[in-house]
C-alpha cells in the first residue's frame, strides 16, 4: 500500500447510514477514528435527520438529501472550529443519525391505581391503559436530554421513562377534565384528544419528541364501584317503579298467585291498595270509632260508609287467650279466614266472628 492509499484510507469521503431495525431512535456513526474529508458527501435519507457535534458542542443539523461538507454548508461548524477563511484539511466531528419516522403502537398503562374525584362515587381509584404514537421533532433536545452520547439508542431504553411520564400527565389531565367515571367509557376518544396537547406541551421541550396520537383503550374501576354501577343500571332498566309493580301484579294474577316473584309483588301491591283504601275512607283506619262529620244538605241522603276492622294474629291471640303460633296455624289450615300480605296475616272482624260461631 502506497502512502497516498494510506492517507486516503484515513479520511471519510461518503457518510451514510441505512437503518434495518424498527426500534432505533438515534445512532452515532462509527468513524473508526477517521477524519472527514473536505467536500465529503453526507447522505441523509427520508425519515432521518443528522446532527453534527464538534468538541462537545452542537453544530449543524442536516435534513434529508445529499450534502457536500464544505464551508458554505457547515456554517455553525466553521464558526466553532474557527475557520474564518474556509478549510482544506480533513476534520473530526461526531455524526449522529436520528430516526424521525413515526413510532406507532407503543403501549402505556398504570401499574398502580390512580385517584380521581367523581361527583357520583366520591374518590375513586381507576386503572387505565392504551397506546400512543410519537416521533422526534428536536434532535438537539433529544440528544441532550434522552440519548446522550449513546452510540446506539433504542426504544426499550426510553419506554419506561415514557410510560411513567404519560401516566403522570394522564392523571393530571383526567383530573382537569372532570369527566364522571360512568362517562369515561363512552368518551375514550374525547379523553385521548384532550390529553394530547397537554402531553405535547410537556414532552416537546423536555425530550424533543411529539405525540401524534394518544389512545385510551380501557379504564377499569374497583369491584365495589362496578357493583354500584350494575345496581344503577338495574334501576334504570326497571324504570318507573309503579309501572313495574303493576306489571308484576298482572303477571302474578295470570299465574294464579304463587310464591314466586310475581305472586309476592301482586300480594304486596294488593296490600298497598287495601291500606290506601282504608286510609282514604271516612273515619280513616279507626272506622266507626272516629268522630263522624256533620252532614250538609247535599250529604244528608248519602249512605254511611262501612268500616272494615282488621286484626293481626297477635291481636286475635290476645282476644282468644291463645298463642300467636296457634292463630297462625289456624290461618294456614283455613280454619280462620284471613289474607296474607307478603309475610303478614290480616283478619277481618267478620272472619273472626264466623270462626267463633262455628
Amino acid at each position: 500500500m502506497g502512502l497516498m492509499d494510506f492517507i486516503k484510507g484515513q479520511v471519510l469521503e461518503i457518510i451514510e447510514w441505512t437503518d434495518d431495525s424498527r426500534d432505533t431512535l438515534s445512532y452515532r456513526w462509527p468513524d473508526d477514528d477517521k477524519e472527514i474529508k473536505n467536500g465529503a458527501q453526507l447522505i441523509v435519507r427520508e425519515s432521518q435527520t443528522v446532527q453534527f457535534m464538534y468538541l462537545g458542542q452542537f453544530a449543524d443539523t442536516f435534513a434529508p438529501g445529499k450534502h457536500s461538507l464544505k464551508t458554505d454548508n457547515i456554517p455553525v461548524l466553521s464558526r466553532i472550529a474557527g475557520w474564518k477563511y474556509g478549510f482544506s484539511s480533513p476534520f473530526k466531528a461526531d455524526v449522529y443519525y436520528l430516526n424521525t419516522r413515526l413510532f406507532t403502537g407503543n403501549k402505556w398503562g398504570t401499574s398502580n391505581p390512580i385517584m380521581m374525584r367523581d361527583n357520583d362515587f366520591g374518590i375513586v381509584r381507576i386503572r387505565a391503559f392504551g397506546t400512543f404514537d410519537f416521533h422526534i421533532v428536536d434532535p438537539k433536545v433529544f440528544l441532550k436530554e434522552v440519548a446522550g452520547s449513546d452510540q446506539h439508542f433504542v426504544l426499550d431504553e426510553f419506554s419506561d421513562t415514557m410510560r411513567s411520564r404519560i401516566v403522570s400527565l394522564f392523571s393530571e389531565a383526567i383530573a382537569k377534565a372532570k369527566i364522571p367515571v360512568l362517562d369515561v367509557a363512552a368518551r375514550y376518544s374525547e379523553v385521548g384528544d384532550a390529553i394530547l396537547p397537554i402531553l405535547n406541551a410537556a414532552t416537546v421541550p423536555k425530550y424533543g419528541i411529539e405525540f401524534s396520537s394518544f389512545i385510551l383503550e380501557n379504564v377499569s374501576v374497583p369491584p365495589e364501584v362496578e357493583a354500584a354501577i350494575d345496581k344503577r343500571s338495574s334501576m334504570a332498566a326497571v324504570g318507573n317503579l309503579n309501572d313495574y309493580v303493576k306489571f308484576q301484579m298482572a303477571e302474578g294474577m295470570g299465574k294464579g298467585g304463587g310464591s314466586g316473584t310475581g305472586g309476592a309483588a301482586a300480594e304486596m301491591a294488593m296490600g298497598f291498595a287495601m291500606a290506601n283504601q282504608m286510609m282514604n275512607q271516612p273515619g280513616g283506619i279507626a272506622g266507626s270509632q272516629a268522630t263522624p262529620g256533620v252532614a250538609g244538605p247535599a250529604q244528608a241522603a248519602a249512605p254511611a260508609a262501612v268500616a272494615i276492622e282488621l286484626f293481626t294474629p297477635a291481636q286475635v291471640a290476645q282476644q282468644l287467650g291463645v298463642t300467636e303460633a296457634d292463630v297462625t296455624a289456624s290461618l294456614e289450615s283455613g280454619d280462620i279466614k284471613g289474607k296474607k300480605i307478603g309475610a303478614a296475616w290480616r283478619i277481618t272482624k267478620t272472619a273472626l266472628n264466623d270462626f267463633l260461631a262455628k
